[in-house]
């Protein structure tokens, strides 16, 4: 297999650029460069030379011996100055050495994934956590990539291995001395399995709100102060506001942090009959995308009723506290009064229903947690019915055992690989 090499850290101006190598080839083209045979293990900081013998730079180099790497390969770091100059000078050179080409995106950590120093789901944790915005985010990343759910799916496999195991026995030495009735033992071991699956199968929902981000549409009439409420949440002029009715036509998006949560608010066209054929269009995309959203903050003038179904969950307040006598239950975008509030109403609402999120944060993993517990389901139907019938019930459960093995990536997968390494930087 190639030697690949890449910068490992963010292009462009920093205090210190990586440069990471990983393959056979590794050790001896960084200390090729260095002028000196590196050690297996260890870090040492030398001056890099280039093909002609001029400095590049002096850096720091690590060796890391496979399997004892993140790529499970013999692995080498130069740790250089963060120049554009110095980046360039040193990728030509290794680019110059017999044997060794740029790496692919995310080839790091597909080297690793088939080296068996990761699972597909600790991957997917990984690309989670570079992505990561917001401190539910990071959070949850972490718990993926730390192996917890691969451990999981570890333990119901198990369960379910030691289930056939026995269904097996009593097909295949049912004149021996093996006990005839497994049934108990193999149930007790199946319910725990489903149990556990189907109470991370209902929060995959949830995980992967926290990791795509929550929607919040302000919603209501035409000229009610949606999108000065926007600008004040934001902290920043992001809609245009005007007293003229029917100013905003498109929905305004606002990406932010609301209590370590990611949140895209929405500011929608006023809700209104018109004849105008594009406000129209912006109404009937208002009304689709506040359906979509998690949470709607309804804004209604006194008498007025929200032309959406209010949900559990959503905020009605009334809007311009700054215009009314009595501004209790009211908001204003423009002084800010009931704002802070606001917030506080979302964010303990949010958190409220993110604390359902579980381990499973994809919605691959809940379909391979679906068919597996749909074989499981079927192999306990069967059991119930006698042993004429565990030789089908044991096909359920290694139909179960494969869906889990597709969870972590051991099986099943490789048409997924691109798509999720693509998403990689080229170092990583």
């Amino acid at each position: 297999m190639d030697t690949i090499f890449a910068l490992a850290s963010a292009p462009g101006k920093a205090g210190v650029a990586v440069v990471r190598l990983s393959g056979s080839e590794a050790r001896a083209a960084a200390g090729r460069l260095a002028g000196c045979t590196l050690p297996a293990a260890g870090r040492t900081l030398r001056v890099l030379r280039d093909g002609d013998g001029h400095r590049i730079d002096q850096a720091l180099v690590l060796t890391f011996t496979g399997p004892a790497s993140f790529t499970g390969e013999d692995v080498a770091e130069l740790h250089v100055h963060g120049s554009s100059a110095v980046i360039a000078a040193l990728l030509r050179t290794l680019s110059g050495i017999d044997g060794l080409r740029q790496a692919e995106p995310g080839e790091f950590t597909r080297r690793a994934l088939e080296n068996g120093r990761m699972d597909l789901a600790q991957v997917e944790g990984l690309a989670d956590l570079i992505e990561a915005e917001t401190e539910a985010q990071r959070r949850q990343a972490v718990k993926v990539l730390s192996g917890d759910l691969g451990r999981k799916a570890e333990g119901w496999r198990s369960d379910l291995i030691r289930a056939a195991a026995l269904i097996e026995a009593v097909i295949d030495f049912a004149d021996e001395d093996v006990p005839v009735d497994v049934t108990p033992e193999v149930t007790e071991l199946l319910n725990r399995v489903q149990l556990d699956l189907n109470r991370l199968i209902a929060g995959v929902g949830m995980s992967e709100r926290i990791r795509s981000g929550f929607e919040v549409a302000i919603v209501g009439a035409p000229n009610v102060g949606k999108s000065t409420l926007l600008n004040a949440l934001a902290g920043r002029k992001a809609a245009i506001t005007s007293e003229i009715a029917g100013t905003t036509r498109d929905v305004i998006e606002v990406r932010m942090d609301l209590g370590g949560l990611a949140v895209t608010l929405l500011d929608t066209a006023g809700l209104r009959e018109t004849s105008d054929h594009v406000e129209r269009l912006g109404v009937e995309l208002a009304r689709d995308r506040a359906e979509q959203a998690d949470i709607r903050v309804f804004l209604t003038e006194d008498g007025a009723q929200p032309d959406v179904t209010v949900r559990p969950g959503d905020i009605t307040l009334r809007p311009k506290a700054d215009l009314l006598a009595n501004p209790k239950g009211a908001i204003s975008g423009v002084t800010g009064q009931g704002v802070d509030d606001l917030v506080r109403r979302l964010t303990d609402e949010l958190r409220q229903r993110s604390a359902s999120a579980g381990l499973a944060t994809r919605e691959r993993h809940r379909n391979a947690m679906l068919r597996a517990g749909e074989s499981i389901a079927t192999a306990r139907a069967l059991l119930s019915q006698g042993t004429e019938n565990y030789d089908i019930a044991a096909d359920d459960l290694r139909h179960a055992i494969l869906a889990l093995e597709s969870l972590v990536g051991r099986i099943d997968v490789e048409n997924l690989l691109d798509e999720i390494f693509a998403s990689f930087c080229i170092g990583k």
